[in-house]
């Protein structure tokens, strides 16, 4: 009779046990349920996750425009490409020129002349450097500016280009391998596989030229681009040079010149005279010839 009390409070433990546990049982089912309508609401929301994509991350195009006045162009220059190298960039065009813009001679005395030259000098350069060290190289060139005309930054997000290239190339590759693999297989006459072949080499030139967009696009993400037009004041270079005498002024003087023209009209008959003794033996025949034609119009008479 005493174990009945017993037995019975046990079970009566045990009721209580159960209970508490489905209790607590429910609201962590509630807060699961509500868990999975929020991944559920969440998954429906965002397009690409729902299409297996995600967003893709950021990656610029960063380019840099700036046109300014320097105090020594060559200077500047020297200092703007070893930045350049200093940040594992490099100078992809420089071009230093002198522009004249106007020149003139100012004679100074009866041989020297000064010559004035007013010109401006310019360097038109562009960099490429790396994408992380843009800033500080922008900042490290800002240092040369004595003026500033302009400075235009620029930054486009090139994520979405480089992704749909990719996708473009997957499926030019698939494309590819379902045609080569028709070819293999269903191919029997030469036209069909003809075609066929065509469509391949067209869709291998897709691939190729995504394939290269997107590496020229990855060249500009990872290397930024930096043009710079720089100049200086105009420069005033004055030098003195010697004037260049006429042609006359190089001729001798009368008295020598008379000397010289005796000389030569001696020479002359000197010349002559040698000559007319080299032909003496035709001057005596034409002298005999005369003689004979005399004679003979003499008895004609």
């Amino acid at each position: 009779m005493k174990t009945i009390p017993h037995i019975s409070l046990v079970i009566f433990g045990s009721l209580l046990l159960v209970i508490s546990c489905k209790k607590g049982e429910a609201p962590a089912e509630e807060s699961a349920a509500s868990n999975e309508k929020i991944e559920v609401s969440s998954d429906t929301s965002n397009p690409a996750k729902s299409n297996n994509l995600q967003q893709p991350q950021r990656k610029f195009i960063r380019n840099a425009d700036l046109k300014f006045k320097v105090k020594n162009v060559s200077k500047s220059t020297d200092v703007i490409e070893n930045t350049a190298r200093k940040y594992g960039g490099f100078v992809a065009s420089s071009a230093l020129e002198s522009t004249i813009n106007k020149q003139f001679s100012t004679k100074i005395s009866q041989d020297s002349t000064l010559e004035t030259t007013r010109y401006t000098v310019e360097n038109k350069m562009q960099l490429r450097v790396p994408n992380a060290q843009f800033d500080t190289v922008v900042k490290t060139i800002a240092r040369e500016v004595a003026f500033l005309d302009s400075r235009n930054l620029k930054a486009d997000d090139v994520a979405l280009q480089l992704l749909s290239n990719e996708l473009a190339q997957r499926r030019s590759a698939t494309h590819q391998q379902r045609l080569e693999t028709a070819i293999d297989t269903k191919g029997k006459k030469l036209n069909q596989i003809t075609d066929a072949e065509d469509k391949v080499d067209e869709t291998s030139a897709e691939h190729d030229a995504k394939k290269i967009e997107n590496m020229a696009l990855q060249d500009q993400v990872n290397f930024s681009t930096i043009t710079l037009q720089i100049y200086q004041r105009e420069t005033v270079k004055q030098e003195i040079v010697a004037n260049e005498k006429n042609a006359s002024a190089y001729e001798p003087p009368l008295g020598l010149q008379l000397v010289d023209s005796i000389k030569s009209g001696w020479y002359i008959l000197e010349s002559l005279l040698v000559f007319v003794v080299q032909i003496w033996s035709l001057i005596l025949l034409g002298f005999l010839i005369f003689l004979l034609f005399k004679k003979y119009r003499t008895k004609v008479k």
